[in-house]
């Protein structure tokens, strides 16, 4: 892989933001985005527990979905006190992710301010945690609803690895999918799979460790492997795409796209989780073989 750090910034004026980063599609971190919020230095386990901590919440672990998963589909529940206590005890790859806290504690919302002043379109009803164990992985995608993100780490370290729509054959794109055939794991300490996955050399992307405070601005549809190296947790506000082609992309995404693979998950999952591998292979001219086969 061919990778560059994620350009890092401190003051930065919405008119440069939107000239050197909105509009080309590069993502920035904002270094300092949220260091006058309150929840910098208010937020924390404790805090959550003693808001939500009975609010039973949808666990992801670090296996990758089976053929008869449809998308989205959680391994498991448990309340979010009982759920923090876990990944605090030590390493874990129970993370869990889009968690409207904001629902369930309201009171929250008042503790940041949404960067209106970069730009508009932000989906004010759904700030969401991201939350995960020391080791937990969110394996190489884009979001579904091809939001522009601004992701602000709090308590514990994430490493991240991002790349545009332009590398998706590179990565192995599946067909009617946000997902990559490949696999990004430990990809720092042990590199990627050459020999199964060659179009990975050529791939050009973004890497850097995302720190307490920081705030990681994501374009619409950029793809992103995130390693949580601590127990932690961040914030996404999730803003619709800038462009009206953006929106229709959208909509196809989350209502036709996803309707589709959860349609043939359930009519044909073994021919299907295998024909997507299949077609990802394919588009770099190389040959899918399945395991035993």
């Amino acid at each position: 892989m061919k990778l560059q750090p994620i350009p890092r910034v401190k003051s930065l004026t919405p008119a440069e933001f939107r000239k050197n980063y909105l509009k080309p599609g590069i993502p920035v971190i904002i270094e300092d985005l949220a260091k006058d919020w309150v929840a910098y230095q208010k937020w924390n386990w404790e805090v959550f527990k003693q808001l939500v901590g009975d609010v039973e919440v949808e666990v992801y672990n670090n296996v990758r979905a089976g053929a008869r998963i449809l998308v989205n589909g959680g391994d498991g529940k448990m309340k979010f006190a009982d759920y923090i206590d876990t990944i605090r005890k030590g390493p874990s790859d129970l993370r869990l992710f889009l968690f409207n806290i904001f629902k369930h504690a309201p009171e929250l919302k008042k503790d940041f301010v949404w960067p209106e002043t970069f730009m508009g379109g932000f989906i004010k009803a759904f700030p969401s945690l991201f939350v995960g164990g020391a080791g937990s992985i969110a394996h190489m995608h884009y979001d579904l609803d091809l939001g522009q993100i601004f992701h602000t780490q709090f308590i514990g370290r994430k490493r991240v690895l991002l790349f545009p729509q332009s590398e998706s054959e590179k990565l192995y794109k599946m067909p009617l999918t946000v997902e990559s055939a490949a696999s990004f794991v430990n990809w720092h300490q042990n590199g990627v799979d050459y020999e199964k996955w060659p179009a990975l050399k050529e791939a050009q992307g973004y890497e850097t460790t995302l720190q307490h405070g920081e705030t990681l601005f994501m374009p619409t549809g950029m793809w992103h492997h995130m390693e949580y190296l601590d127990s932690g947790f961040a914030m996404s506000l999730r803003a619709l795409p800038h462009t009206l082609g953006g929106k229709f992309d959208s909509i196809y995404h989350l209502f036709l796209m996803r309707g589709l693979n959860n349609l043939l998950i359930s009519a044909r999952p073994e021919w299907w989780y295998h024909k997507k591998r299949h077609i990802a292979y394919g588009r770099v001219g190389q040959q899918y073989t399945p395991k035993g086969s």
